[in-house]
């Protein structure tokens, strides 16, 4: 009778034991994108990253890694050049700003939508869930590349049935006192906005992949 009584206490501390890995098991998240991910012009502490995994911590969300991997300058190009070889460590899902230095440069639409669509069929093929955030062209651009760029975000996450948000830079394109001097790349108080609007989508982001 003893020895049942043991097995059976043993037995349900190993059960416990998996109950609590599981339930501690930390979600790994990784940014890819440009500048405006990696933090241009900002103390670590105050990037995009940063500041969401801060707001993530405040919202007592304790059991998610963030991962940067945004690289100033960097195209659509570039980051289908190296996305592979940085998804073989394993992540729970990915998050993806990129676009803004094609629109930059003018490349045509068409191409930055290709790199894009390829980055987003390998992602599903592998199961990765994935959300997508959009940018937009500067006017100076003209109204047809303007538009075909813009494009780009909703219909490939649609495609490709991503999570979305519409535009990085909602609320902070622009404004002086929200941009560092070179009006392209948000300040400390700019990101603080921009990670209060894409909060909620995040979350619920979040609790699919759990």
């Amino acid at each position: 009778m003893m020895k049942f009584i043991l097995r059976l206490f043993y037995t349900l501390m190993l059960v416990f034991s998996f109950i609590e890995l599981a339930y501690s098991k930390t979600t790994k998240i990784i940014f890819f994108g440009d500048s405006l991910i990696a933090g241009y012009g900002l103390i670590n502490e105050d990037n995009f990253v940063s500041q969401l995994n801060q707001k993530t911590l405040e919202n007592k969300i304790n059991n998610v890694t963030f991962f940067n991997s945004g690289v100033s300058g960097e195209t659509s190009t570039g980051l289908l050049n190296r996305y592979k070889w940085v998804l073989e460590d394993k992540y729970d899902g990915v998050i993806i700003l990129i676009g803004a230095n094609d629109a930059l440069r003018g490349i045509d639409p068409s191409y930055t939508s290709q790199n894009i669509e390829k980055i987003l069929s390998y992602l599903k093929e592998k199961q990765i869930p994935t959300m997508l955030i959009g940018m937009k062209a500067p006017n100076n651009l003209g109204e047809r590349y303007v538009n075909e760029f813009n494009e780009i975000y909703p219909k490939l996450s649609k495609k490709y049935k991503t999570a979305f948000y519409p535009f990085f830079l909602k609320d902070v394109v622009l404004k002086p006192k929200l941009n560092q001097k070179d009006m392209i790349h948000p300040n400390k108080k700019g990101v603080s906005i921009i990670v209060n609007n894409f909060f909620p989508y995040f979350l619920k982001f979040y609790e699919n992949l759990k």
